[in-house]
């Protein structure tokens, strides 16, 4: 599936610290050069940053959830959100140690599931992130303040399918093919790069690329020309005003996708032909699609606000 990362060993399998970073120094001194200190020191500050911000916006977003009454499409996609944020923040403190440790000690199919998870973790955010902002598109359009389950039952019933589609279909395609090729019995982790050597591997990514900047552009067309439409409508721009602090929270959860998950795919096209020089560049662009699990806090912080005025 989608391999990630590292440097390339023109065929041979790295089996110790010392070979892998003998062969990653001799790569990122060409087109990625980057010094290994602080690439490291730098993720760990993301993922650290993520970590403690994404633990307290779940926490913050469950309270406000369980006071919530109503059962809308919007409160069904944070709330399948904070499911997907909180699984993945599960993983983050042993990338944290490995960084600092640069040595990984839990095992070799641990790390496959620890790598694993963030790019699940990217592309079913991804998935509500564009459920939740079509959802508040056709609620505009239908003049609608929002779309309701009209029981419960419902709401558990379309979470409920989403979660065993990615469950059964998604997720143990993923661990069964993510990383198959590679065989890394030594004390170093993330490193699944061999794939990209297949070329549905290659088209694959290619077509991710493509379909996620073209979902998110037209959702960020949509978005502004529906919220230059209701300032026209209410012809002022007062943060007062309830349906453009609904808009304005539709462009944040863009804005989100464009932030952290457009710098991984951006490079990505380029890495796919660069796999042995960029490995940290790989390594950093894909922490920063784990900022997405801030969205919470930041929506909850907004909510406290509207609420508070």
């Amino acid at each position: 599936m989608f391999s990630t990362k590292g440097p390339a060993d023109n065929g041979t399998m790295v089996h110790n610290r010392s070979d892998f970073y003998a062969n990653m120094e001799s790569g990122n001194k060409t087109t990625c050069f980057i010094n290994e200190e602080f690439a490291y020191n730098l993720l760990i500050a993301i993922y650290s940053f993520t970590f403690i911000g994404g633990t307290i916006g779940t926490a913050i977003m469950s309270f406000l959830l369980y006071k919530t009454k109503t059962s809308s499409l919007t409160i069904t996609a944070v709330i399948n959100l904070l499911v997907v944020h909180s699984i993945f923040l599960l993983t983050v403190p042993f990338r944290i140690v490995y960084y600092i440790q640069r040595t990984w000690v839990f095992g070799s199919e641990f790390c496959k599931m620890v790598s694993a998870m963030i790019h699940i973790h990217m592309y079913i955010s991804f998935i509500f992130y564009v459920s939740l902002l079509v959802v508040r598109c056709i609620s505009f359009f239908k003049q609608k303040d929002k779309i309701e389950f009209y029981r419960t039952l419902h709401s558990v019933a379309a979470s409920g399918t989403v979660w065993t589609i990615i469950l059964i279909v998604i997720i143990p395609l993923f661990f069964t093919q993510y990383g198959s090729s590679e065989n890394n019995n030594g004390n170093v982790c993330f490193y699944f790069q061999v794939e990209f050597k297949w070329l549905s591997v290659i088209i694959l990514n290619y077509v991710t690329v493509s379909v996620v900047f073209t979902v998110v552009c037209s959702l960020l067309v949509v978005q502004i020309l529906i919220i230059a439409k209701v300032v026209k409508m209410q012809q002022s721009w007062a943060l007062a005003n309830q349906q453009l602090w609904a808009q304005l929270k539709s462009l944040f959860f863009i804005l989100v996708m464009i932030i952290c998950f457009f710098p991984f795919h951006m490079f990505r096209i380029y890495y796919i032909k660069h796999t042995q020089d960029c490995f940290f560049y790989n390594e950093i662009c894909l922490s920063i699609t784990a900022l997405s699990c801030l969205d919470l806090l930041s929506f909850a912080l907004q909510t406290c606000y509207q609420k508070a005025r």
